[in-house]
């Protein structure tokens, strides 16, 4: 599909056979060569695509007829994006999201939310179209703010793009993500008394985006241990940054170090050593966790609790009592 960045849907193209040679880049570049749909009529000299990592192939296609293509960066020998990276490609993704959420759409019809049978591969095509005509026609647009507030997030996120991040910065040359015992867990309700209290719109001011603010809950529930302690990092000798350890959504033995600067009820800097914690233009959903917890949440009437450990109602078959060491002897046989 071709998506516009309001959510309207261009041109649904295919079915493709599913194999190697039918990647997005390479459906992407038949679809330009073969000229689908007279697209090119539509196309301007200048115009900007806006695409995954999938399409990396296809920018000499379409740099030979005037389109600029702009995807997120790959992640090459490093286990972090720099600064200038995670905030270029966080701009990317700002816009991309419609193209998830036009799919989502779509799959909002039961029958194109499932695997069909291979009889139906001559009309799943025209069923995708009709699917996208009928989305066009009765739902509201995906992006429907006001032009002028769009206007000043864009130029928000356009001006943090240019700025490198001080916090980060200020880790490396202490070294403080290697001093871990610099840096002692404390319950944020007895030490983290000055952090600002902001509302979830002041949030999500600062994540520029919704999506994770949406983790923010998740990761909290995660973070809180099952008496509602919210163990936060705090160093005697440095003012001011408070410091956590998140645990990855995805690696199940990985933790993520942050920190958070603030000073007079205001958030000053962030920074996480996950893939895109650099960035300034937002925030990832591990500093957006601590911010939305001790920010919001625990100012709330209703508390967050944490996560109980259900394996404790579980039994364990290899957990065996050896008879020998309970001090008693076996009686003798005669």
């Amino acid at each position: 599909m071709v998506v516009t960045t309001s959510g309207y849907i261009v041109s649904v193209q295919g079915p493709y056979l599913s194999d190697s040679k039918n990647n997005d880049a390479g459906i992407l570049n038949h679809m330009i060569k073969k000229n689908a749909e007279e697209m090119r009529s539509w196309l301007n000299d200048g115009d900007t695509f806006i695409v995954d990592r999938g399409f990396r192939d296809s920018a000499d296609v379409l740099s030979d007829i005037g389109i600029r293509m702009e995807m997120p960066c790959f992640l090459r020998g490093t286990k972090q994006h720099t600064t200038e990276e995670s905030n270029s490609s966080r701009l990317i993704t700002k816009v991309r999201w419609v193209v998830e959420s036009a799919n989502g759409r779509i799959k909002r019809w039961k029958y194109l939310d499932r695997t069909v049978s291979n009889t139906q591969i001559p009309f799943i095509g025209d069923y995708v179209r009709i699917a996208a005509a009928l989305s066009n026609k009765y739902c509201p647009p995906l992006s429907s703010g006001a032009a002028e507030d769009d206007q000043a997030i864009a130029s928000k996120m356009l001006y943090l793009s240019q700025k490198g991040n001080e916090l980060r910065e200020l880790v490396e040359n202490e070294g403080w993500d290697r001093r871990s015992s610099l840096w002692k867990a404390m319950d944020a309700d007895d030490v983290a008394t000055d952090f600002p209290i902001l509302t979830e719109e002041e949030i999500r001011n600062i994540t520029l985006g919704t999506y994770q603010v949406k983790m923010a809950k998740a990761y909290s529930h995660e973070h809180l241990q099952e008496d509602g302690a919210y163990d936060i990092l705090i160093a005697e000798d440095v003012q001011n940054i408070i410091g956590a350890k998140i645990q990855s959504r995805h690696v199940s033995a990985k933790k993520y170090q942050c920190w958070i600067h603030h000073r007079e009820g205001a958030i000053l800097s962030w920074y996480c050593k996950c893939k895109a914690g650099s960035r300034v233009v937002g925030c990832c959903a591990h500093i957006t966790s601590v911010l939305w917890y001790l920010a919001y949440a625990r100012h709330q009437s209703t508390p967050v609790k944490g996560v109980r450990n259900w394996a404790d109602h579980l039994d364990i078959a290899a957990r065996v009592v050896d008879e020998s060491d309970s001090g008693s002897e076996s009686p003798t046989e005669e």
